[in-house]
């Protein structure tokens, strides 16, 4: 149990400051927000994102995690909720290294939050004040931490009941009560933070914690067994995420158990893989408590140098000894171990250094201000059950009243009797009127119907008659060119003399060129590599045929289905073919970005280049060029978005990859 008290002092301030809400598969968690930040969403989407990214990186990459902070920032829209939600942010960032500018964040925070009416803003409320009043830990202690959480946090989500973020603040208590070594008042909170993550959070990193919370309390009071059922859980957890940095954690947790259970040489393995974690990903507190452990362990096997060692290095890496009560054991640990060494003059100087620190310490008068605070919890949950059976008691007396006064509904009777039917009388007018606008609507769905049959059967016709002359182009007088080469090459080599060579050289060459634009007017008419390889390759064949030593034209194709059908994949190339035709013949443009991509039956087309822009009111392909465009655009289903000036054109196009099958459905009908 001593053992256990060494440490206890410093196992809260390690939860209560690096508990993230970070999910346990961080990889996936950061790879989706990375996905969302680059793609083609709306701004407050991407700019989530960013904060979270923020959030996230926060520990690891300082510089990273301030980027992505401000990137959020700059591209949310200038509302109430997104200030709000950038100084939430900013807090966290700002957490470990700067509580005083973390603190100043969450006020303005909550300041913003409390404008909003909503849950979402509740949430952020709570979650403010909590992270508050941990920048306010090592200045006004644990108390004032309980208090926030008892009259702030908690008291704003518990209308919330079963959500998520309750039964991590009813963890956060449990983590201060054992800290106190109240292990029952504990267990009990802790209890109620697992039977709301088990129903409604089954496998998120804050059931996780609370696992090992639990644990951690029945360490503390030497009971491994009871430990070890938590423990189990929580690997149960992490196992399918070795690369997770909670499993730094969940090491810890190991480290304890096997202490608990006195099995110091299988506990040392568990301090090495925690240390690992805790390194990689620079959650230095954690760092130094397995030091502590290793310290412990050592004193134990009576290695008193190696121990000492280690006590020395955490003394001096600062990060435990923040707080007054972890450094007043530490200087309470190197006495003894100076005493026991024989080095009974430094084991003084250390043993001074304990005694004015723990004069200075009433932790008594903290441990019953914790206990008045949680009792005051307590009476005003039991205040809300009164206040919860007075209404139901009124409710009752409402019902009571409500029946007398059916008696005076008979007396209105025949009035009531007269307004209905007056509503009746209306109410057919009405009928009536609404069948005059059903059968317009009819009317105007018939004509909408006969447009596109008119509309499929012109593209139809255009590229059945685009094959059929494609063809004869490529097989009929591509082939007779390619023959009058040959004869004339054959000739050439037995009649004519070597002066006149050069001439019919530029000739043919002539003719060779003339070969080559003739395959290129076939193969824009029906390109081969649409029809056999699909629409991705001919797109990307499209970009080479059309880019030129002045021109550079960058494809960026994202998750198009091969499996489109034919028609969709023609119409799609005929539109991106008539905007890049448009673009090299007019834009001046020196580079052309060219992005496809689709999500389920949506596929989105998106051109930008940096020429000199066009007005589209005096466009010369606009009596043509954008009317063909918008034709294929509305035939399937689809929007269409141009903006152009003198620094460039950008066109953003939305298709419905089943407008076709869903118009020939209507044919049907």
């Amino acid at each position: 149990m001593k053992n256990h008290l060494i440490t206890i002092c410093v196992f809260l301030s390690t939860y209560v400051q690096s508990q993230q809400l970070i999910p346990l598969n961080e990889k996936a968690y950061s790879d989706s927000l990375k996905k969302v930040a680059n793609s083609k969403v709306d701004n407050n989407a991407k700019a989530n994102s960013y904060f979270l990214l923020s959030n996230f990186y926060r520990n690891t990459d300082s510089l990273l995690s301030k980027n992505y902070l401000e990137k959020g920032k700059a591209l949310s829209p200038k509302t109430s909720l997104n200030t709000a939600k950038y100084h939430y942010y900013e807090g966290w960032h700002f957490l470990e290294s700067n509580k005083e500018k973390a603190a100043v964040s969450f006020q303005k925070a909550i300041k913003e939050f409390s404008k909003i009416k909503s849950q979402e803003a509740d949430f952020y409320i709570a979650s403010s004040w909590y992270n508050y009043g941990v920048t306010q830990k090592n200045k006004e202690g644990y108390p004032f931490l309980v208090k926030i959480l008892v009259e702030k946090s908690i008291p704003q989500i518990e209308q919330y009941k079963d959500h998520k973020t309750l039964g991590q603040f009813y963890s956060q208590l449990a983590i201060i009560l054992t800290y106190n070594a109240e292990f029952a008042k504990a267990y009990e909170y802790n209890t109620k933070a697992i039977k709301i993550l088990e129903k409604n959070a089954p496998h998120s990193a804050e059931l996780f914690f609370a696992y090992l919370n639990t644990a951690s309390n029945f360490c503390y009071q030497a009971k491994g067994d009871e430990a070890k059922k938590y423990l189990d859980k929580a690997e149960k957890l992490i196992q399918p995420y070795p690369d997770s940095n909670s499993n730094t954690s969940f090491y810890y947790g190991k480290t304890l158990y096997f202490i608990t259970k006195q099995k110091n040489e299988e506990a040392l393995p568990m301090i090495e893989k925690g240390l690992v974690y805790a390194k990689r990903s620079r959650q230095n507190l954690l760092t130094q408590m397995f030091y502590m452990n290793k310290y412990d362990i050592l004193r134990k096997q009576n290695k008193l140098n190696e121990a000492k060692n280690v006590l020395e290095n955490i003394l001096s890496e600062k990060t435990l000894i923040i707080d007054a009560n972890n450094r007043k054991i530490f200087y309470n640990q190197l006495s003894s171990l100076n005493e026991q060494m024989g080095n009974l003059k430094e084991a003084l100087v250390w043993e001074k250094k304990y005694s004015k620190l723990n004069d200075s310490l009433n932790s008594e008068n903290v441990k019953l201000e914790l206990n008045t605070l949680e009792t005051k919890f307590r009476t005003a949950e039991k205040q809300k059950e009164i206040a919860n059976l007075n209404t139901e008691k009124a409710q009752k007396e409402l019902e009571l009243n409500k029946k007398n006064q059916y008696l005076w509904v008979l007396v209105f009777a025949s009035l009531f009797l007269l307004i209905l039917i007056i509503s009746i009388y209306f109410y057919t007018k009405k009928l009536a009127k609404e069948k005059e606008i059903n059968h317009s609507q009819k009317l105007k769905e018939i004509a909408q119907q006969e447009e596109l049959k008119i509309t499929k059967a012109i593209l139809e016709g255009e590229e059945k008659e685009r094959e059929r002359v494609g063809k004869d182009l490529h097989d009929g007088l591509g082939g007779m060119l390619a023959g009058v080469k040959i004869n004339f090459s054959a000739w050439a080599s037995q009649n004519l003399e070597p002066e006149n060579k050069q001439n019919f050289n530029d000739i043919l060459h002539q003719l060779d060129h003339s070969v080559t634009e003739l395959r290129n007017i076939s193969r824009n008419l029906m390109p081969e590599s649409l029809l056999k390889l699909g629409l991705e390759t001919a797109l990307k064949d499209l970009c080479e045929f059309y880019s030129r030593k002045d021109l550079h034209i960058d494809f960026q194709p994202i998750d198009i289905n091969s499996k489109l059908p034919l028609a969709v994949q023609i119409n799609i190339f005929r539109i991106v073919q008539e905007i890049l035709a448009n673009a090299v013949k007019h834009s001046e443009a020196e580079n052309i970005l060219l992005q496809c991509s689709q999500s389920n039956d949506v596929f989105l087309v998106t051109i930008e280049d940096d020429g000199k822009g066009f007005s589209q009111d005096s466009s010369p392909t606009k009596s043509m060029g954008l009317h063909n465009l918008k034709t294929r655009v509305d035939y399937l289903k689809g929007k269409m978005e141009i903006n152009s000036d003198h620094e460039g054109t950008a066109i953003n196009i939305e298709l419905n990859t089943n407008a076709i099958s869903y118009n020939q459905h209507r044919h049907c009908r």
